[in-house]
């Protein structure tokens, strides 16, 4: 895949900006290198933490933001209010599902259970062969060393289905990201 074939993608990351500086600081030139590469960024509509940041940065940029909110999450995350556009949903599959269905990749920033559960959720869809799209973290600092670490072991102790390197890649910076992309 080459960014010839991406015209979208979701962004998936923490409603806290956790307590690293680079986190905001990655959040922010990926949000600016998204909007730079005429990308449309799909993400979860928050206006909090390394989401706002991300989207803020794209926005600063002329990027093209979607957030999908689920309506009980509208004061949690804090919806935010100048997208290029929004959906509201009942609930946060359909918020997934929409997320997926909006984007040709994705691109995982640190965060917290709710920014794991869709990453598994992807993973899981895609070693189901549900989608092929490919998922990209932004290893800011190292945050996903360990889970890489260990989705290697479930690669050497034979649970997965395919190497796991054919549809996930760890990157260290957001240009880093868009090299391999392309």
């Amino acid at each position: 895949m080459n960014l010839m074939n991406i015209q979208s993608v979701a962004v998936f990351c923490g409603s806290k900006a956790g307590k690293n500086p680079i986190f905001a600081k990655h959040a922010a030139e990926l949000g600016k290198l998204i909007a730079m590469l005429k990308l449309k960024m799909v993400y979860g509509g928050g206006s909090t933490g390394l989401m706002g940041v991300v989207a803020d940065a794209s926005l600063a940029n002329d990027g093209s933001v979607m957030g999908i909110i689920p309506q009980f999450l509208i004061e949690w995350e804090h919806q935010h209010k100048n997208l290029s556009e929004l959906a509201i949903v009942p609930d946060m599959h359909s918020r997934k599902k929409m997320m997926y269905e909006r984007s040709d990749a994705a691109i995982v920033l640190p965060g917290g259970f709710g920014t794991l559960d869709e990453l598994f959720e992807m993973l899981t869809w895609n070693q189901l062969k549900i989608h092929s799209k490919k998922i990209y973290f932004l290893n800011s600092d190292g945050f996903y060393n360990h889970l890489r670490n260990h989705m290697k072991q479930l690669e050497k102790e034979g649970f997965l289905y395919e190497h796991m390197e054919e549809r996930v890649f760890f990157c260290e910076t957001p240009v880093e990201i868009f090299n391999k992309i392309v």
